[in-house]
């Protein structure tokens, strides 16, 4: 009966702790226990000039949306690599997803290269090894998307 009148006294008060006990001890702040929200990012917000990841070398330019979100085990990333630069040939620990968004590139997948550009999308497997190249005059832009 006790839990019954703790869910009563929650609802009457305007919160529910979905998933927590009902008892009179879980009346824990609203904020901790409601469900839902948002953030929105932009390329201003994120963007940084890094070198281009596992000494691929040349210049990038960097995104990586949402990198300070509590419990988000996504990584959600945009990489611009500038005319030269790359992304070094490298072990895959995780599953990966790139999409090239524009430019041209040569994507090296376990020591086979394959021409990249606007539209397509590869999926690196646990253990498989790539690395990417920019070619051609314009930067070469990817978004990349794993879990940690």
């Amino acid at each position: 009966m006790s839990n019954r009148l703790s869910f009563i006294s929650l609802v009457v008060c305007g919160t529910i702790a979905i998933g927590a006990p009902l008892t009179a001890q879980s009346a824990a702040p609203a904020a901790a226990s409601e469900p839902g929200g948002y953030i929105i990012q932009t390329d201003a917000q994120v963007a940084t000039p890094e070198p281009g990841t596992h000494k691929g070398g040349g210049d990038t330019i960097g995104y990586s949306f949402f990198k300070d979100v509590p419990n988000l085990h996504l990584v959600f990333r945009k990489r611009a690599l500038k005319p030269g630069s790359g992304i070094g040939y490298h072990k895959q620990t995780e599953d990966e997803i790139y999409y090239v968004l524009s430019g041209h590139g040569v994507m090296t997948l376990d020591g086979k290269p394959y021409d990249v550009g606007p539209g397509t999308a590869i999926l690196t497997r646990t253990g498989s090894s790539h690395g990417l190249k920019q070619t051609g005059p314009d930067d070469l832009v990817i978004l990349i998307n794993y879990q940690q």
